[in-house]
C-alpha cells in the first residue's frame, strides 16, 4: 500500500524525483543489492536495452529508486509508430510501499508526454501488474514479438501501457516491438 509521502514518517522530508546523468550496474545494486537475478526475468533469456533517460530517488545519501525511458519503434497492425519504453523500474526492498514506484514511474512518463509519442509502455512479471494498473497503466491483452539475437520472440512477460495524451485507445492488431526490449 502506497502511503502518504507528506507524513510517512520514514521521510522527514518528501522524497524527492531527480534526473539521473546515467544509471549503471553499481546503482542498480545499490537499489537492489547484488543478486543474480534483481529483476526477476534472467528465466526468460532475453537480451535488453539500457535506458537514455534516467529518473531516482535518494534517501539518505543513496539511490533507493529508479525507472527508465526509452524511444523505441513498434509496429501495431502492420503500422509503424513510436512509442517510449519504460524500464528498469527498481525500488529499494525495504523501502517498498512508500510510493517511491509511483514518483520514478510518474517522472518518467511526464518526460515521455514531452517527447511526442502517443504511448508508453512497458514490460512486468505477473505479480508487478496490480501495482502498475494503481499507477493508471494498462493491460495490453495480446502477444508482443519483441527482436532478440535470433529473431522475433514472443515476450513472455506482460506488456502494460498507458495513454500520453488525450486518454488515446492503444491502436488494433499484432504488435511487434522493432528492437530488443528496454
Amino acid at each position: 500500500m502506497d502511503h502518504d509521502r507528506m507524513t510517512d514518517p520514514l521521510f522527514s522530508a518528501p522524497p524527492t524525483v531527480v534526473r539521473l546523468a546515467g544509471y549503471t550496474k553499481a546503482d542498480q545494486s545499490e537499489i537492489l543489492g547484488d543478486g543474480a537475478d534483481p529483476f526477476g526475468v534472467a528465466d526468460a533469456g532475453l537480451t535488453w536495452l539500457p535506458k537514455e533517460d534516467h529518473f531516482g530517488v535518494r534517501h539518505e545519501g543513496r539511490l533507493v529508486a529508479h525507472a527508465g525511458l526509452l524511444p523505441l519503434r513498434m509496429a501495431v497492425g502492420g503500422v509503424e509508430t513510436r512509442m517510449m519504453g519504460v524500464g528498469g523500474v527498481a525500488v529499494a526492498p525495504d523501502l517498498r510501499g512508500h510510493g517511491l514506484a509511483r514518483q520514478v514511474v510518474g517522472a518518467a512518463v511526464d518526460h515521455a508526454r514531452t517527447r511526442g509519442p502517443g504511448h508508453a509502455f512497458l514490460f512486468c512479471r505477473p505479480p508487478l501488474v496490480a501495482l502498475y494498473r494503481r499507477l493508471g497503466w494498462r493491460t495490453l491483452d495480446r502477444d508482443v514479438e519483441v527482436e532478440q539475437p535470433t529473431g522475433p520472440v514472443t515476450m513472455p512477460l506482460r506488456t502494460m501501457w498507458i495513454p500520453l495524451h488525450d486518454d488515446e485507445p492503444w491502436p488494433e492488431g499484432s504488435v511487434r516491438l522493432l528492437s530488443y526490449p528496454m
